[in-house]
């Protein structure tokens, strides 16, 4: 189950501050006045717990809501940009600020571009797919508009081949051991470059076709392009389902909770 912790800061910090507040302007003055008149009057633990939880939770809640979230790779679908065990800083603010569990937008301060790595809710292929509204990081390939083609390796985008030139043998380490053998290739998409991964023999029909990219829609694709379930296979991002754009790296490390090996070489790169 998707835990929302954007719903459970939001939650603690209401319910924190409404502790607080109430106390402040009912039951606080109250106090005041029996120690006045000599009474030992305490304040409640509660109370002095919400008093010092509230300015903790509301400042995590604010920048987590409208600056940078935190995110953790848990697969090789972006390879070799991104590995298992890397944890990425998101720009919450990129593509507008946007109300915290609602997701509403409150205002509009720009929009992908291609090349742009985002992390969004997963739209899901139904109304029972359990994956619907998980996070998902892609890179945006399509635009509003955009006619994407993708066949034998090769991407079009509105009819024009997107350059690309091999790169050697990719050798992994650490969790992307698994994708030692397969050919880099340098990307050239709109001037930006990145690079992808590709494996050879590989044959996937569904992977195939002609999109027409509809407007507040983006079409997405992983680098490691035969191992990512993308737009190819389930459809497009709608606009409203954009969390923000991957920026940087500040940490790495195996397993969970970080039980196995840490790769120092890549804290502070930038994701491009």
């Amino acid at each position: 189950m998707k835990i929302d912790l954007a719903l459970i800061l939001t939650s603690l910090a209401a319910l924190t501050g409404l502790v607080w507040l109430l106390d402040r302007l009912l039951f606080a003055p109250k106090r005041r006045l029996m120690q006045a008149e000599g009474e030992e009057v305490h304040e409640p633990v509660v109370v002095d717990y919400a008093r010092q939880l509230f300015p903790i939770i509301f400042i995590v809640l604010v920048l987590r809501s409208f600056l940078a979230e935190p995110f953790r790779i848990p697969s090789s679908s972006m390879m070799p940009t991104l590995l298992v065990g890397d944890f990425i800083l998101v720009n919450k603010f990129a593509y507008g600020i946007r109300l915290p569990v609602l997701n509403t937008k409150i205002i509009d301060v720009g929009a992908p571009e291609r090349g742009d790595v985002v992390v969004f809710r997963y739209p899901g292929m139904g109304p029972d797919d359990p994956n619907a509204g998980a996070d998902y990081i892609k890179r945006i390939v399509g635009l509003p508009g955009d006619q994407i083609t993708f066949r034998d390796q090769t991407l079009l985008v509105n009819g024009q081949p997107v350059p690309k030139q091999a790169a050697g043998v990719y050798v992994g380490s650490g969790q992307g051991r698994a994708m030692t053998g397969a050919t880099r290739f340098e990307v050239d998409l709109d001037g930006r470059l990145h690079a992808t991964l590709e494996t050879s023999p590989f044959s996937s029909p569904r992977a195939e076709g002609v999109w027409e990219v509809p407007a507040g829609h983006y079409f997405a694709m992983g680098d490691n392009r035969d191992r990512s379930e993308d737009s190819r296979y389930w459809g497009f991002v709608p606009e409203k389902n954009l969390v923000g754009k991957a920026f940087t790296i500040w940490l790495n490390c195996e397993g969970w909770f970080c039980s196995g090996a840490f790769d120092y070489t890549r804290i502070g790169d930038t994701i491009r």
